[in-house]
């Protein structure tokens, strides 16, 4: 993570060993096949792009800024949190879709066929650990013992990890309860968890809802604030697909800066195409949008540190190289976005 030091990152692993890690083959492979070439999005009609979007995160942004013109066919599938989206990836159920921090590095410890392609950087005060306005807890010292919900594998539980380890406390110093955002609400909300680890829209809908109260947020806790975009190999290996994914992730990184200077409009696409109050939507863009940023070595050391760490606490059960899972090969189009 950024300016963080719990754990020891890897030793002598040089830039240049890191990048070319991830130039495109599988695993890492050297000899693995070089990417199909691009075919231009004007030849792609009749293609059909299956797209993971979490509460309609993706597709409200890329309409919010008039770039849903695709000349492709886009399947979208929504997902509360970046762990089942994952599981979708695996099972060949969408070729590419967006995740926070963690739920790919549980992806990658599973040995899960895909791809790292883009990566996105936001605000990491929405990564938040909160309380319900009358809780006794006030400082992070006093979730010693406490009974957190967290979804398990989420970008939030990666952020409990380092909040934990922060305070010089692990996850056996807590009582982490896995459940996914839609019965952490209720469980939270009727008290039978003492704290809850969110993000956005989550985050903004508990606090307009309950007046919940931050006690420890990203800031803290020495969070990257890192997204991804993830992409399953087989999708990638389809010259048409392929293709498709490169102009889709153009397409997404400019909706993303379009929204830092629009905001509202930002808010009421996401709000028309959730559901959500536009309140809620509002709050959750106040913070401002992930901006995206280069796929490189900070990113993979940073990745890797939080997987290491997730191994020393013994949620994830091996160690491995992120690099293995990251395809730099949208670089290009990317840095022109």
């Amino acid at each position: 993570m950024r300016r963080r030091d719990f754990l020891s990152l890897l030793a002598a692993t040089s830039a240049t060993g890191v990048l070319a890690a991830c130039s495109g083959g599988s695993g890492g492979d050297a000899a693995a096949a070089p990417p199909p070439p691009l075919i231009p999005p004007e030849q792609l009609r009749g293609v059909k792009l299956r797209v993971g979007d979490q509460k309609g995160a993706s597709r409200s942004l890329i309409r919010s800024a008039g770039l849903d013109d695709f000349p492709y066919q886009v399947e979208w599938a929504t997902f509360t949190s970046g762990p089942p989206l994952m599981e979708a990836l695996s099972a060949d159920a969408i070729d590419i879709g967006g995740t926070g921090n963690t739920p790919p590095l549980f992806a990658a410890a599973a040995k899960a066929d895909f791809k790292i392609v883009a990566v996105a950087q936001g605000n990491v005060a929405s990564d938040a650990v909160v309380v319900l306005p009358n809780s006794p807890l006030q400082t992070p010292e006093q979730l010693r013992g406490k009974k957190i919900a967290v979804a398990k594998g989420s970008s939030a539980h990666g952020q409990i990890l380092q909040t934990l380890s922060a305070l010089r406390l692990t996850p056996d110093d807590v009582q982490l309860v896995f459940l996914q955002p839609a019965d952490a609400l209720g469980a939270f909300k009727q008290g039978a968890v003492d704290a809850w680890a969110i993000w956005d829209p989550y985050f903004a809908q508990i606090q307009l809802e309950s007046g919940a109260r931050v006690i420890a947020d990203g800031r803290s806790g020495g969070a990257n604030g890192y997204t991804f975009q993830v992409a399953s190999t087989a999708a990638l290996a389809d010259a048409r697909r392929n293709s498709a994914i490169a102009d889709y992730l153009t397409r997404l990184a400019r909706a993303n800066r379009f929204s830092d200077a629009n905001r509202e409009a930002r808010a009421q696409a996401w709000s028309q195409d959730t559901g959500l109050p536009i309140e809620v939507t509002r709050k959750a863009t106040e913070l401002g949008p992930d901006l995206p940023v280069p796929l490189d070595e900070t990113v993979i050391r940073s990745e890797q540190e939080l997987a290491d760490a997730f191994v020393a606490a013994k949620e994830i059960p091996r160690r491995f190289a992120v690099a293995d899972f990251v395809d730099t090969r949208f670089a290009s189009q990317l840095a022109t976005a």
